[in-house]
């Protein structure tokens, strides 16, 4: 089983990023986190690297359902959603497969709710 969904877009890096925050809001999904890979490597080691963003996506719905049935469930949230710059007029964005993630938990009653989170995240990525 692969742990990640993806898709590659011809268009810029902005445009990708604007594309996949759209159909996350579109889909239930907020973003909470945002982390610039590319600006914090330079500014921490001097690292040059390409256009690289993790979106932490979260539908407070059913983050709220996990976080009920097993507590510690928020070190693997929020959801993250990659958009980086692969070359050549491409983009990919590549989305967790929460099932995937969710089989380091010993909780069978979190399956359900991750079933539902790769649906959503999974046509999020395939309508990209």
């Amino acid at each position: 089983m692969t742990y990640y969904f993806a898709r590659q877009l011809s268009c810029g890096f902005d445009e990708a990023i604007a594309r996949t925050t759209e159909a996350l809001q579109k889909a239930g999904f907020g973003i909470i986190t945002e982390i610039d890979v590319t600006a914090t490597l330079k500014k921490k080691i001097g690292a040059d690297f390409r256009n690289y963003r993790i979106l932490g996506a979260c539908n407070p719905t059913i983050a709220h359902e996990a976080l009920k049935i097993e507590d510690k469930i928020g070190t693997m949230l929020p959801c993250n959603v990659i958009v980086q710059d692969i070359g050549g007029g491409q983009v990919e964005v590549a989305a967790i497969d929460p099932v995937a993630s969710m089989q380091a938990v010993a909780n069978p009653a979190l399956r359900e709710p991750a079933t539902r989170v790769q649906a959503m995240l999974k046509k999020v990525v395939d309508t990209l």
